[in-house]
């Protein structure tokens, strides 16, 4: 398989799990991500020809068109973009939450992930490729502190849909893959820290995992070319839908 797939937010979760999944199958991967140590971790055990490490921050334009500019040649013809790197922050209602975490999510969440397809939409037509945008199920479903986090992965969600009808009749295919609760570092990002309420979330769930959604990517990935799956949402059988709110006086 002569393949490549680039892959964001790839030093840890999903996208260090989607990492492994495409080489193991065979694929060449750039993995991108801020800590150019796990990096190095990840090319040291799969092996310089099977994995690229660029290391920036998404949220940096400037050093992330650096990095595309240095790939190397056997990295360059990029078939498949993963827009996996993203992060919640926080947990209070609105009106009690930090402005600078809101905005972190947008420019991560948002802005990167729109720069980076930009940046990569003329090779992904050139090479009738595909694009996975790793969205949420906060994206659909609201709840208490879900605030701008919901609405950043609402976004990509739609985004994707828009992109697949811009994307009309050149064969690249756009996914919108939207799970529900998984146990990576997540929780501990979005809580600054605090591994004891990491731990209670997951506790006794069964979630998810970062192989399961690296499992997942890999098939929408390896599908038939005629074939496009729009949305993709997943949960733990654990996870299902809460009620309304009601608040009484």
């Amino acid at each position: 398989m002569d393949k490549t797939a680039l892959i964001t937010g790839a030093t840890s979760g999903f996208g260090r799990a989607a990492v492994e999944r495409f080489v193991a199958g065979g694929w060449r991967v750039v993995a991108c991500g801020r800590r150019a140590e796990r990096l190095q971790a990840l090319v040291d055990a799969l092996g310089a020809g099977n994995v690229h490490a660029a290391a920036f921050d998404v949220r940096d334009e400037i050093a992330m068109q650096a990095a595309l500019a240095a790939l190397p040649p056997g990295f360059r013809d990029v078939d498949l973009l993963v827009n996996n790197a993203g992060l919640a922050l926080g947990t209070r209602p609105a009106q009690d939450a930090s402005l600078d975490d809101w905005r972190t999510m947008i420019d991560t969440n948002v802005t990167a992930l729109v720069t980076l397809t930009r940046a990569l939409l003329p090779a992904l037509v050139a090479r009738r490729g595909a694009i996975v945008n790793v969205s949420s199920t906060a994206g659909k479903y609201p709840y208490t502190g879900g605030n701008v986090y919901g609405g950043t992965k609402a976004f990509v969600s739609q985004f994707s849909l828009n992109l697949r009808a811009d994307l009309h009749g050149t064969g690249v295919r756009v996914t919108a893959l939207e799970p529900g609760m998984a146990e990576t570092e997540f929780t501990l990002v979005r809580t600054h820290g605090d591994q004891a309420a990491s731990d209670a979330l997951y506790a006794g769930a069964r979630p998810m995992t970062a192989t399961d959604i690296a499992e997942t990517i890999w098939w929408v990935a390896n599908l038939p070319p005629h074939l496009n799956v729009n949305r993709l949402e997943l949960m733990p059988t654990s996870q299902s839908f809460a009620g309304f709110q009601v608040h009484r006086s």
